[in-house]
Parts: C-alpha cells; sequence; structure tokens
C-alpha cells in the first residue's frame, strides 16, 4: 500500500549532543519549543477504499463536539497547525464547521486534506473554512474510478471559491512512479476551469491567488509486517513538530502511525506535557537525537530514512 510524501518543516533541531542529554529534564527537552503541527483525527471513518491507504484495525469512532472540546483544550498553547486528521474523511463529520471555528477560537490554525469526494455536499464548510484545504486528487485514480470529469468539475467549483474566500487550496498529485495515468488529463481539466498559463513551482504550480497544483512522489506507508530498512543514520521530527491524536485521545508520535502501534499516553488521562514526558516518548526523541530509531515501526519508515525523507528538490 502507499502514501505520498508530505511536507514536514523543521523547526530548530535540538542542538544537544547525546552525551549530555541523559543528564537533563525531560522538561527541558521540550519547555523551548511548540510543536508545530497536530493531528487530530476528528473520524476514522472513510468514504473510500484507496489503494495506497493502509486498512486500521482500530474501532470506529467519530470525535463528539463534547470529545473535540475537551481534547482541544488540552492541546491549545501546545501546538499552532491542527490538521483533522490522521486516517479517515474529516468531510464525513457533520460538526466539521463548528470544530473548524472552535479550533480558530481556541488559537489554533486549522488545517484539513480530503480526498474532495463531498465538497459538493458541503457548501456549509464555506462559511467555515479552515486556513488551509488540501484536496488529494489522486484518490480517484487510487480508488480505482474512471472518468473524473464531474469530480474534477465539483472540485474546482468548491477550490475557486474557497480561494476567493481566502482560504489556501492545494490540489495534490501526490501520486508519481504509481497510479498516475489519469495526471495529465486531471491538469487538463483543471486548466478549463482556471486557464494556463500558471505559474511553475519546485513542487507544481500556483494557478492563481490562493490555489495550487502540487505534485509528488509515493512511498510505503510504514507497517510493523514490512522489512526494516537497511539505513546507517535515521531521523524524523515526530515530538518535535508533530505528534497525532487518535480519534480516542491516543497520542503517537507522527502522522503515519495509523494503526496506533506506538501509543505515548492518552489526552483525556493526561496533559500532553506528562505525556512527552513519559519514558517511552523520551527514548524515541533521544533516539532520533542520536540518529536511531528505537520504535519498531520506525525502523520500518522510509520517511525516517535519511536518504529518503527528502520531498522532491528542485
Amino acid at each position: 500500500m502507499q502514501i505520498y510524501k508530505k511536507r514536514h518543516i523543521c523547526k530548530n533541531e535540538c542542538k544537544l549532543s547525546s552525551t549530555i542529554l541523559p543528564f537533563l529534564s525531560v522538561c527541558i527537552i521540550f519547555a523551548n519549543d511548540m510543536i508545530t503541527r497536530c493531528y487530530l483525527e476528528i473520524t476514522n471513518v472513510c468514504n473510500l477504499n484507496c489503494v495506497f491507504c493502509p486498512k486500521t484495525t482500530r474501532e470506529k469512532h467519530s470525535m463528539t463536539l463534547d470529545e473535540f472540546d475537551t481534547l482541544t483544550t488540552r492541546l491549545a498553547g501546545e501546538v499552532r497547525f491542527l490538521y483533522f486528521h490522521l486516517m479517515g474523511e474529516p468531510f464525513l463529520h457533520p460538526l466539521l464547521p463548528e470544530f473548524i471555528l472552535m479550533a480558530r477560537r481556541k488559537g489554533f490554525t486549522p488545517v484539513i486534506t480530503t480526498n474532495g469526494t463531498l465538497l459538493a455536499q458541503r457548501g456549509d464548510l464555506l462559511d467555515a473554512l479552515p486556513h488551509k484545504l488540501q484536496i488529494s486528487l489522486h484518490s480517484h485514480e487510487g480508488n480505482g474510478k474512471d472518468n473524473p470529469e464531474q469530480y474534477i468539475d465539483e472540485v474546482m467549483a468548491f477550490a475557486k471559491e474557497a480561494a476567493q474566500r481566502g482560504c489556501v487550496v492545494v490540489l495534490r498529485l501526490w501520486n508519481e512512479g504509481g497510479l498516475n495515468r489519469m495526471n495529465g488529463s486531471i491538469l487538463d481539466m483543471i486548466a478549463d476551469s482556471q486557464p494556463r498559463p500558471w505559474t511553475q513551482r519546485h513542487d507544481g504550480w500556483k494557478l492563481t491567488e490562493n490555489l495550487y497544483v502540487e505534485s509528488d512522489d509515493m512511498f510505503e506507508w510504514p507497517d510493523l509486517q514490512h522489512d526494516v530498512y537497511k539505513e546507517e543514520e535515521v531521523f524524523c521530527y515526530a515530538l518535535r513538530n508533530q505528534i497525532g491524536v487518535l480519534a480516542d485521545g491516543t497520542v503517537v508520535p507522527c502522522c503515519l502511525d495509523h494503526n496506533g502501534d506506538m501509543p505515548l499516553g492518552n489526552l483525556y488521562d493526561n496533559s500532553l506535557n506528562e505525556i512527552l514526558a513519559s519514558p517511552r516518548a523520551t527514548a524515541l526523541y533521544q533516539g532520533f537525537t542520536s540518529h536511531t530509531a528505537v520504535e519498531p515501526l520506525c525502523r520500518r519508515c522510509g520517511y525516517s530514512a535519511v536518504s529518503k525523507r527528502f520531498r522532491k528538490q528542485e
């Protein structure tokens, strides 16, 4: 199963050497940095069955308004960008507009990633737009569907209106090297709605103000059944600039722990600082500081392999 690399913009890496780290309080390690992004899984239910997405064995759950309120209160002041997914399709959630508005009131910058199939049914979201909307166009072909004309028409109608209202909209084709035979046709359909010329960027094009197309290569989701990567050096920004929170409140190190294989604690039971100070979180953080993957899942993740962790370069 395949997924496509996500941009992880790092903050300043911890400069402490591995010889000093064991003698310092965990509180000091985390005290100086706000985690840039949190992937908050408001639902782990999806309306598609894309070949590149892994299947989770976790119990299906969609957050209530009270649950979202509780979790975001515990995250407030600790993270900046709030991504409304880890697994699942956010547009399935009937309370998505309320969640976005609540997140803004609490000081978060909301970001949504969607497969785009429900945009035409969710006009209510045009009055409660996130800061950024990422639409995974590769999900159409990745779900075994042909004839994307209606899909692209609906995507572009919503995307153009959202961009005009100030939302940054990114149309993603993260399938290079995979199921990408429709990419040329999809770009032509986009051009029918937003005519060329477009401004070339290192990762795609700027179509107009606030509206972009982004392309990237695919890579494999980490899985405990996969072989260990043979890498001398590994590194990841998990717990440095990102965390994940599953639909049941479980905190995981990153957005790729789709099955909750690395649970660090639960936000319903403990504060984020307490969870980040746990022995398991500390070991993972210090391991990557010394370029070592201590978790079995991390040793099977291509993103943590230093030679493979960068997106397509200019």
